[in-house]
């Protein structure tokens, strides 16, 4: 039975952006072993988009699909201004028709994600 989702996010400096998740954005996590902290997410949800062009990230020998990820809120103004009054650079919000969102950088200068939904999603009541 499939119990969860792994996701991978590829750095430049993958323990500078393992702090700022775990110490910044608050995710708990364990370690692994050898310092490689393995973090919670918060619940998720996923959605298929077409595409053009295939989007695919090697690992472990194979073409495994791409993602992109967004982090999810229910408050943008109020979140953002969290995350700037603990040092992240947070671009001005957008609006779009599936809700309003932002993006930050992370210290190794890779970029998430953060929206507020306005489409229905199976995370909200």
């Amino acid at each position: 039975m499939i119990f969860g989702a792994h996701f991978l996010l590829y750095s430049t400096d993958a323990d500078a952006d393992r702090r700022f998740l775990a110490e910044v954005l608050g995710f708990s996590g364990v370690d692994a072993g050898e310092g490689w902290l393995i973090l919670a997410l918060p619940p998720a949800e996923i959605a298929v988009h077409p595409a053009q062009h295939a989007l695919a990230q090697s690992h472990a020998g194979h073409d495994l699909l791409g993602a992109v990820l967004y982090l999810m809120c229910d408050d943008l103004e109020a979140t953002t201004r969290n995350l700037a009054a603990r040092g992240v650079d947070v671009a001005p919000p957008q609006q779009a028709g599936w809700g309003r969102f932002t993006r930050f950088r992370l210290p190794s200068g890779g970029e998430l994600g953060l929206y507020q939904p306005s489409h229905p999603s199976p995370l909200l009541p």
